[in-house]
């Protein structure tokens, strides 16, 4: 059979259509995504006859087109966006949505999202009110800052705080202060879109206090501190500290903006990690307005939050731009609740899943490796099971060179390749995400929530083993 007559064996789609497994199927699904199917599964084989596909499996192929088509049609019709189960040990993995919301928080939050809410509605006054208002005062009650308000994330902040206040106008920044983030975020790109002009002060590894003071001038439109959470420099280094910056700031009339990038609220030192500057330190040091991520340290949504002078943040609420860049109800409800669940510092690592996991002792880790490999014995013919120490990273920028000591479970493939095993993994009805090295699977348990541990056992025995319970 030449390649014209292989193209002629493809079923045309009036055909594929009448089959009585492609009837079945549009009972169960839209006319439109089996139709879809079709069309991808039928340019799949064209495709493959350019290549070479011999003749004996073309005809397989075509036999089994029904069985591809209704395969094809139910992955389409899946949900994208799954939750999975994280045992990476990466505990701010941006690939699979940084910090995870807590169960409360949830469902609160399932309460004021499936009825309406008073948004921007002031219930005492009867008339409109402003949508940052919910969580406003939480974020000055604990940070100490006289007005916040937030947007979509941190490089919006950062944005929008220039734009607002600094555009057509020089911002004196550190060389050393230059960073770029994930995504080609990069400062001086930033400082660009908002017509704001770069004023480089110091060296990338020593800025003194005369550098700043020797470049604002009459058309300095603020000054920017960054601080550098993705990398650290070190050896021979100078940075001028917030509170002398707020000095030429106070003197010469130029605000301060301070950058945080992962934002925390509390101090790390307490649990065993560098000291972070914190947010209400950097305020009560005399920034002007403070820039941080909602959705890292602070361990709440995807949010850019501002905080800090009153006239200041009263501007960038002002700023046409604000309403581009201003968040949902979803996020205003997630960060009144993230913020409320500190006013307990023990609560807060108890209600928030990122704090949680940085506190988790090695002891309970220890406990849920033993339970769980316990529950994996009916692998043990496919896998050589084992309880090995790990470290965990905090990921999203943050921390970059402290690791937490963790317990892992490993798994080495008998019958199959690790890449194998970790596809069975990913693609199952609930997808485990983990480390892989050359010859084994590492599920580390530190960043495995506690509701996910619950499943967990279950979900490895019918993905890796196909054991159903």
């Amino acid at each position: 059979m030449d390649q014209r007559e292989l193209y002629r064996s493809i079923p045309k789609v009036d055909m594929l259509l009448e089959l009585s497994e492609i009837q079945d199927l549009l009972l169960d699904y839209d006319r439109r995504l089996v139709l879809e199917a079709i069309r991808l599964e039928t340019e799949k084989l064209r495709e493959r006859i350019a290549q070479g596909m011999a003749e004996e499996q073309m005809l397989e192929e075509v036999t089994n087109l029904p069985l591809s088509i209704r395969r094809r049609t139910e992955k389409m019709a899946d949900y994208g966006m799954k939750r999975v189960i994280n045992a990476t040990g990466t505990i701010l993995h941006t690939n699979l949505g940084r910090a995870p919301l807590g169960q409360e928080q949830m469902e609160r939050l399932s309460n004021l999202l499936t009825g309406y809410s008073n948004l921007e509605y002031d219930l005492e006054a009867g008339e409109r009110g402003e949508r940052c208002a919910h969580f406003e005062s939480w974020i000055c009650r604990m940070t100490g800052a006289e007005s916040a308000v937030a947007v979509n994330n941190n490089a919006a902040a950062v944005l929008l705080a220039l734009t607002a206040l600094a555009k057509g106008k020089e911002v004196v920044i550190s060389r050393g202060e230059m960073i770029e983030i994930g995504g080609q975020f990069r400062i001086p790109d930033v400082m660009e879109q908002s017509g704001a002009t770069l004023r480089e002060v110091g060296t990338t590894n020593r800025t003194r206090l005369a550098d700043y003071e020797k470049a604002v001038a009459w058309n300095t439109g603020a000054i920017l501190k960054v601080h550098t959470s993705n990398y650290k420099i070190i050896g021979f280094t100078q940075s001028t500290p917030v509170r002398e910056l707020s000095s030429i700031g106070e003197k010469q009339g130029v605000p301060v903006i301070v950058d945080l990038g992962s934002g925390s609220l509390l101090d790390l030192s307490k649990y065993g990690l560098p000291h972070e500057p914190t947010v209400q330190e950097t305020i009560e040091e005399g920034a002007d307005l403070v820039c941080f991520s909602a959705d890292k340290l602070l361990g709440g949504p995807q949010a850019g939050i501002i905080a800090g002078r009153k006239k200041y943040v009263a501007a960038l609420k002002k700023h046409p731009m604000m309403r581009a860049l201003r968040i949902d109800k979803f996020t205003a409800a997630a960060l009144e609740m993230t913020f409320r669940a500190y006013l307990r510092e023990e609560e807060a690592c108890y209600r928030i899943p990122i704090l949680n996991m940085m506190t988790r002792p090695i002891t309970e880790l220890e406990q849920m490796a033993w339970k769980l490999k316990e529950m994996l014995k009916p692998l043990g013919g496919q896998y050589v099971i084992q309880i090995e120490d790990s470290m965990s990273q905090m990921g999203g920028g943050a921390l970059p060179e402290e690791y937490f000591p963790s317990k892992c479970i490993t798994f080495t493939p008998k019958g199959r390749t690790v890449v194998e095993a970790e596809q069975l993994l990913r693609r199952g009805s609930t997808p485990v995400i983990v480390r892989v090295t050359e010859e084994k699977l590492v599920l580390d348990l530190r960043t495995v929530l506690k509701e996910d541990f619950e499943i967990l056992g279950q979900v490895l025995l019918q993905s890796l083993g196909g054991i159903a319970l």
